[in-house]
């Protein structure tokens, strides 16, 4: 089991160029990936194709193709994991989509995340196009609420991510929220 001064190092040594570091680091955070992962599709619809340790293997093949990446320590690793795993999925779903022809992606629920909008179960391509508008206005919100929606951290540990209080995360939580609502319902929003 290596400890998080373990990780952080193998992370310095892999932006550094050592591939081995990388075949070193993944088989031990594997299971907290793995958590991670399964979080992420707990969202899907049912009957999804992508099971959570393909998800993980694909996280791995596209962190492989990555050379001199500096890492800040672990917790920017794992925000970079929930970001990579949103676009894996997205991308997963955007694919889908194309076959289906516009038949529709099977739907995301967002009850938990955005509890008062009147818009239910918007699609995966529709939540990213969304958070990629936000993203444009405020780097952060978007951050916060793909590590809360798509990796399933608490306030608590997205503060610690992020290394702000847990009352600017829940303050900046609210008001994504709230653009978020407005994008889905399809007002304009100006951030």
């Amino acid at each position: 089991m290596l400890t998080r001064s373990d990780v952080t190092r193998l992370l310095d040594e892999w932006g550094q160029g050592d591939p081995d570091a990388l075949d070193q680091l993944m088989p031990a955070v594997f299971d907290e990936v793995r958590g991670l992962a399964r979080r992420a599709l707990a969202r899907e619809a049912p009957g999804h194709t992508l099971q959570p340790t393909a998800l993980v293997h694909e996280v791995y093949l596209r962190l492989s193709g990555r050379r001199s990446v500096q890492w800040k320590n672990r917790d920017q690793f794992f925000g970079f994991l929930a970001d990579l795993m949103r676009r894996i999925l997205v991308d997963h779903a955007r694919r889908r989509h194309a076959t289906k022809r516009g038949s529709g992606v099977p739907d995301l629920p967002l009850d938990d995340f955005l509890p008062l909008t009147h818009v239910r179960d918007p699609d995966l391509v529709a939540l990213d196009d969304a958070l990629g508008r936000l993203a444009r206005t405020d780097p952060r919100k978007c951050r916060i609420v793909e590590l809360h929606f798509f990796v399933g951290l608490s306030q608590d540990e997205i503060a610690d991510v992020l290394g702000v209080s847990r009352n600017t995360i829940v303050r900046e939580m609210r008001k994504a929220k709230i653009w978020l609502r407005r994008h889905l319902d399809g007002e304009e929003a100006d951030g």
